[in-house]
C-alpha cells in the first residue's frame, strides 16, 4: 500500500488560519508536512504558525490575499526560498453572504466570485506553474454542497462553488499528465465559529440538521482524513474528483 504519510512534503493552505482551513493546516502538519497557513490577517497567521510549530513542523508567517496575484507570487517565492519547493496547495479562502438573488448588487456577486472562484484560479495558476515545472504536485480545492444543490439566497456562493468543481476537473485534464493532480473536497455542514449561531439557533440550522442523516453537524477535524489522502502518494491515480464529506446530506431524500 502506498503511504499516506506527508513526511518531507511542503504544503501551502490559503485561507488556512481559521475554520476548515486551520483544521486542514494542522492535520497536514500532524501527517508530517511542513505547512504554511496563510490568509489576510497577520494575527491569525501568527496563531496558526505557532500551532503548526507546536506539532513539530516548520512554517512561515506570511499574509496573502487570493484577490491579489502579486501577493500569491510573493508567497510562492518566499516558500520556495525557505523550503525549496511546494508539494501541496489547498485552496480554502472563501466568503459567503445570504442575499435574495433578485436584488443582489452586482458588486457583491462579483466580490464573492472573485474570492471563491477567481481566487482559486489565481492560486492554481501561480502554484501550478511551479508544480508543473517540477512535474509533481497535489492541488486540493474546497467545493461545497452548493456545488451540487441549491441553498436558498446564496446564489453567488453556489455559482462559485459549482464552478470550483468544474475548474477542478478542467485542471485535472490539463495537468495530470505532467504529474500534478487536482481534486476537491466538498464539505457538508460543519460547525465553525462563524456559523455556530446560525446552525444552533435558526430554522435554517434546524433544516440543515434534519437533512443530514447522521443527525449532527460535522467537526472540522473530520475533513482531515480526506485531505491527507488526496495530498498523499496513496491517491497517486486520483484526479479530477470532488470527494463529498457530508454525513449523508447529498444521499438523503426523506429522513423521517
Amino acid at each position: 500500500m502506498q503511504s499516506m504519510s506527508l513526511e518531507g512534503k511542503v504544503a501551502v493552505v490559503t485561507g488556512g488560519t481559521s475554520g476548515i482551513g486551520l483544521a486542514l493546516s494542522l492535520g497536514l502538519a500532524e501527517a508530517g508536512a511542513d505547512v504554511v497557513a496563510t490568509a489576510r490577517r497577520a494575527q491569525q497567521v501568527e496563531d496558526a504558525a505557532a500551532a503548526i510549530e507546536a506539532r513539530g513542523r516548520r512554517t512561515l508567517r506570511l499574509t496573502s490575499d487570493v484577490c491579489e496575484r502579486a501577493s500569491l507570487d510573493a508567497l510562492l517565492a518566499a516558500v520556495v526560498a525557505a523550503f525549496g519547493k511546494v508539494d501541496i496547495l489547498i485552496n480554502c479562502a472563501g466568503k459567503i453572504k445570504r442575499t435574495p438573488t433578485l436584488t443582489q448588487p452586482e458588486a457583491e456577486w462579483e466580490d464573492i466570485l472573485n474570492t471563491n472562484l477567481t481566487g482559486t484560479l489565481r492560486a492554481c495558476q501561480v502554484f501550478g506553474a511551479h508544480m508543473l515545472a517540477n512535474r509533481s504536485g497535489r492541488i486540493l480545492n474546497i467545493a461545497s454542497l452548493n456545488s451540487f444543490v441549491a441553498l436558498k439566497e446564496v446564489a453567488a456562493y453556489a455559482a462559485s462553488k459549482a464552478a470550483v468543481a468544474s475548474l477542478t476537473r478542467s485542471l485535472a485534464v490539463e495537468w495530470s499528465r505532467e504529474g500534478v493532480t487536482v481534486n476537491a473536497i466538498a464539505p457538508g455542514v460543519f460547525r465553525t465559529e462563524l456559523n455556530a449561531t446560525l446552525l444552533d439557533s435558526t430554522p435554517r440550522g434546524q433544516e440543515l440538521l434534519m437533512r443530514t442523516p447522521m443527525g449532527r453537524f460535522g467537526r472540522t477535524e473530520e475533513l482531515i482524513g480526506a485531505a491527507v489522502y488526496l495530498a498523499s502518494d496513496a491517491a497517486s491515480f486520483v484526479t479530477g474528483q470532488t470527494l463529498v464529506v457530508d454525513g449523508g446530506f447529498l444521499a438523503s431524500g426523506v429522513n423521517q
